[in-house]
């Protein structure tokens, strides 16, 4: 996929949910992953021509993995003249050595978003973009479902009255496979993960769940965000539909 076709899909959430204003400074969480990037890359090429004029910056958060590289989003910052600051974190320490959690996850995420909403601030951004997409919907959907016995879902736009921050997911109309295909023909360097729960979680067999049953259903997915968007979920109700 092109980065001028990625453009379409992200600037139609930006506009269906209204996610950036004139003069935004917009921090983008970026992990080093494949979605994160793509969500870097689409979001500065579209400031250099979108109509209200905003700003993009990096931040990547320092987990304290042993053998952490950032060099890769650093250089990639550099080619397409984003500033890219690294932010220290305990976070690793916390979970994996005191705490010693079995089921990570969820406080990790917690910490994570913590961490990257006062790093945000302290570089003066009222905005902080996250990379999750069309696939992260569907399967936060169902995991809130199985799990947690409630129709729920994040929502495109969210905004955090403590910290004075609104969090936006730009890539929610972009399906996994079109990140996938994005990275590899823009030759984009994806990291891998160094957490030790990676490709353990509740997540991935949800993940590998719902694609055996898109296979026997095609479309399943897609009619699965459609009722997310058509529900009474709060903040799916698209401004402009």
């Amino acid at each position: 996929m092109q980065l001028q076709k990625m453009l379409s899909p992200l600037r139609r959430a930006i506009e269906d949910y209204q996610m950036i204003e004139e003069g935004d400074r917009v921090a983008v969480g970026v992990s080093g992953g494949k979605d994160s990037l793509t969500l870097l890359r689409g979001l500065a090429a579209l400031s250099h021509f979108y109509p209200k004029k905003f700003e993009v910056i990096a931040i990547t958060l320092d987990m304290g993995f042993p053998n952490s590289d950032f060099s890769s989003i650093e250089q990639c910052c550099k080619q397409i003249d984003v500033p890219f600051y690294i932010e220290k974190t305990d976070i690793k320490t916390i979970i994996f050595d005191i705490r010693k959690e079995t089921n990570p996850c969820s406080l990790c995420a917690k910490m994570r978003r913590g961490a990257l909403n006062d790093a945000a601030l302290a570089h003066g951004c009222k905005k902080v973009a996250l990379g999750h997409h069309f696939d992260d919907a569907v399967e936060t959907f169902f995991l809130s479902l199985f799990y947690e016995g409630r129709i729920s879902c994040f929502s495109p736009v969210t905004y955090l009255g403590r910290k004075g921050i609104t969090v936006i997911r730009p890539l929610i109309y972009m399906k996994e496979s079109e990140i996938k295909g994005f990275v590899k023909e823009e030759g984009i360097n994806v990291a891998k993960s160094l957490c030790p729960a990676d490709g353990y979680t509740k997540r991935e067999e949800m993940k590998e769940m719902i694609q055996k049953l898109d296979i026997g259903h095609r479309g399943l997915k897609t009619r699965i965000f459609t009722a997310i968007k058509n529900s009474q979920i709060p903040g799916w109700d698209a401004f402009n539909k």
